[in-house]
């Protein structure tokens, strides 16, 4: 019987490495940069996106975090849904950290409404589709020449258990979601022959200080334990480790998938 490996050598072999370059958007806070320092951490160098001089310090926060641990990072800005603003981010990406391996569309018009469906404006949706849904296109469109030209890549799409389950007053937020869904399977056929693979994460409830807004943490807790099989709240790390999963190559052979990081509230 072979001796087990030592614990530094099992630590080693559990490491995911992702190497490359990668593009976070959205990656200020929460989620988004939860993501940004575990690609960091695997060994990416990592663009930090943001949309406004408004998050800007949120951003070069997450970088500082992600340079002092001895990882490589910048701050970018862009508004994802403007074109000319995701080609000169991407640009700069290239030319300051390298040609673009991975693509996270986590930037999102997030909707913490309660109307009914016939009260959201047209404006309201076109925002927030421009942003969810054509926004991630024009970012993938942006990076794919790059991660051609390096032999592959992995795009990462960020969606909602929204899309699943349906929720009432908030209907163009959750169709947003339930259209990335689309995207990422029909963009995985149009891209799997060269090389890109594309997935998205089914995001459930993860406990971040912006959902304050749906009321009392303790309650929030309750209700959601009573959905989910696990019992206990998830939070953005969860989310992180499956973005790295799926940007190394131990998801070489998985494209177009959702795979959903709920704690088990939606099983279908």
């Amino acid at each position: 019987m072979s001796a087990s490996p030592a614990p530094g050598r099992m630590a080693e072999m559990e490491r995911v490495e992702v190497g490359g370059v990668s593009i976070v958007t959205g990656a200020g806070r929460n989620i988004g940069a939860a993501v940004a320092r575990a690609l960091a951490a695997a060994g990416s160098a990592v663009a930090v996106n943001y949309r406004d001089e408004s998050t800007r310090a949120e951003a070069e926060a997450v970088v500082a975090g992600i340079r002092a641990s001895g990882g490589s990072a910048i701050a970018v800005m862009a508004d994802v849904s403007d074109e000319v603003a995701v080609a000169e981010m991407v640009a700069r990406v290239e030319r300051e950290l390298g040609p673009v391996t991975v693509l996270v569309n986590n930037a999102a018009t997030s909707v913490a409404s309660s109307r009914p469906w016939h009260e959201i404006e047209p404006s309201e949706w076109m925002e927030v589709m421009a942003v969810n849904v054509v926004g991630g296109a024009i970012c993938a469109r942006a990076v794919v020449p790059s991660m051609l030209a390096n032999g592959g890549g992995s795009i990462i799409n960020m969606s909602s258990v929204t899309a699943l389950l349906g929720r009432t007053g908030n209907l163009h937020y959750v169709t947003s979601k339930a259209a990335q869904l689309g995207f990422t399977r029909s963009l995985a056929r149009e891209l799997g022959e060269q090389g890109v693979r594309v997935n998205a994460i089914v995001v459930g409830a993860i406990e971040t200080p912006s959902e304050a807004i749906y009321g009392d943490p303790d309650e929030v807790a309750d209700m959601l334990f009573e959905l989910q099989s696990i019992k206990r709240r998830g939070v953005p790390r969860d989310v992180a480790q499956m973005v790295v999963h799926l940007a190394s190559e131990r998801s070489s052979f998985v494209t177009g998938q959702a795979i959903t990081v709920d704690g088990g509230w939606v099983m279908h």
